[in-house]
């Protein structure tokens, strides 16, 4: 018996990896995240499939479905938004786990952040402005180790992806607008992926007030960096000098 930790990406059931869509083909038992998971993605799922939602469970409750499958030898698909990895709270899940002898294997998702990125239109590492991405949130009732805050990665640069703090956009913008500058390009998008998918553009100095004035409030990403702003630089990599056994297979005489 396995229980399988299922990215279920951003919210478009296109979006699933193949293995995904394998596993939850043939699922008995599911315990998805029904707040945050696109509803159509249990169109997936076998009609007799014995479906969980984990928004109205507590952690014991969650483990207490999955030690009843076990001693019935029966998988478990514990179907998570996005990419399991990143906010998932599985840790706490696979250490029950551990301790109960029940095996476990993780399916990886694509990202909020990555979904984000598209809808944008947008490369989070551009070339000489940005090479670095940071995934990060703000405190609430989890909350950040000291080292983590706003305040102390402001200075990092690079391109800030802010999860789970839309509701906290004004705050956070004026976080980074000391170190990044008022005028640097920011932006928020709603349900990346969903039918009802809405993006904001702004800088640091508006971003917040256009987030308050559309009512968003939750299930969506902060973007900032000046990548969002640029698309006049290149990369190296297809230079007409610049070679590579990555880009061609072989190294040119």
């Amino acid at each position: 018996m396995t229980v399988w930790f299922v990215g279920a990406g951003p919210g478009d059931p296109e979006l699933l990896t193949r293995k995904a869509e394998k596993l939850l083909a043939v699922c008995r038992i599911c315990i998805w995240a029904g707040s945050l998971v696109h509803p159509a993605i249990l169109d997936f799922l076998p009609g007799e499939c014995i479906r969980y939602d984990s928004a109205e469970m507590s952690l014991d409750q969650i483990i207490n479905v999955i030690r009843e499958a076990h001693d019935k030898n029966i998988d478990v698909v514990r179907l998570h938004t996005g990419e399991p990895s990143i906010f998932g709270a599985i840790g706490e899940q696979m250490a029950r786990l551990d301790t109960l002898g029940i095996d476990y294997e993780t399916v990886p998702g694509i990202s909020s952040f990555q979904a984000a990125a598209a809808a944008l239109k947008t490369e989070l590492t551009m070339p000489e402005v940005s090479q670095t991405v940071i995934l990060t949130r703000t405190g609430g009732r989890t909350p950040m180790p000291e080292k983590e805050s706003l305040a102390n990665i402001t200075a990092a640069g690079g391109t800030v992806c802010v999860f789970l703090s839309v509701d906290k956009t004004e705050e956070t913008a004026q976080a980074f607008a000391g170190a990044l500058g008022r005028d640097c390009p920011a932006a928020v998008v709603y349900h990346a992926s969903w039918p009802d998918q809405k993006i904001i553009r702004g800088t640091l100095d508006t971003i917040g007030a256009q987030v308050r004035a559309a009512g968003l409030k939750r299930t969506g990403i902060i973007i900032i960096g000046r990548a969002l702003g640029e698309k006049n630089t290149e990369s190296r990599l297809y230079s007409p000098e610049f070679t590579h056994g990555y880009r061609t297979g072989q190294k040119h005489t």
